[in-house]
């Protein structure tokens, strides 16, 4: 896929990025836990499926045994692609549980430098997983794009780069890198052009 939007001077194209970073690979504050009998999700760990006999048990032993913080869900829906929230879909058939994800009490306490977790503190880790895991569905969904900007007048590539998650322009940092040729307003144009293709 590849969208165009031209002004006077520059050339913007998007197009998705086909080989993009495992957001899992980066620095996370949460590990997600993810059992499915075809696909691998989430992060390495330890635990199997057949240790447990619930998503209720596997939730207890995070809390006990992994001295857990915050541990969410995280749901899985299956048709025409994959896509993963923390909140659930409504199809019945096509979607279910297929883990959680988690953050450590110790975790916190070294990533923060605080030995009192406050409930302000805690709001603002759940935000930070549940972020994680749409960043996670951008990458399953394949919602992660590229894009390069073209001098018209002579042809020439000036600036071009990939890994930008979702289509929030301003949120996954492309406007940041385009501001200089190009308005919000055009660059809201081509994130509509691109979202209603996406549902055609």
């Amino acid at each position: 896929m590849k969208n165009i939007i031209e002004n006077a001077k520059y050339k913007l194209e998007i197009f998705d990025d086909l080989n993009p970073t495992d957001p899992r690979e980066f620095d996370n504050l949460g590990t997600m836990v993810c059992f499915h009998n075809r696909y691998t999700f989430g992060d390495e760990t330890e635990l199997k499926s057949s240790d447990f006999s619930s998503w209720e048990e596997l939730e207890n032993y995070l809390y006990k045994s992994e001295d857990a913080l915050i541990v969410i869900p995280v749901f899985l829906y299956e048709h025409s692609g994959l896509y993963i929230n923390t909140t659930g879909f409504s199809c019945p058939w096509d979607s279910g549980q297929i883990g959680f994800i988690y953050t450590s009490k110790e975790n916190i306490r070294k990533k923060y430098g605080c030995k009192r977790i406050s409930r302000k503190l805690k709001e603002s880790i759940s935000e930070i997983l549940c972020s994680e895991v749409s960043l996670y569905n951008d990458y399953l969904s394949g919602d992660v794009y590229g894009f390069s900007v073209t001098d018209k007048e002579s042809g020439e590539e000036i600036i071009s780069s990939y890994g930008f998650y979702g289509t929030d322009y301003l949120g996954n940092g492309m406007f940041d890198y385009v501001s200089e040729y190009f308005t919000k307003l055009e660059l809201e144009v081509i994130w509509w052009i691109i979202l209603l293709a996406t549902k055609l």
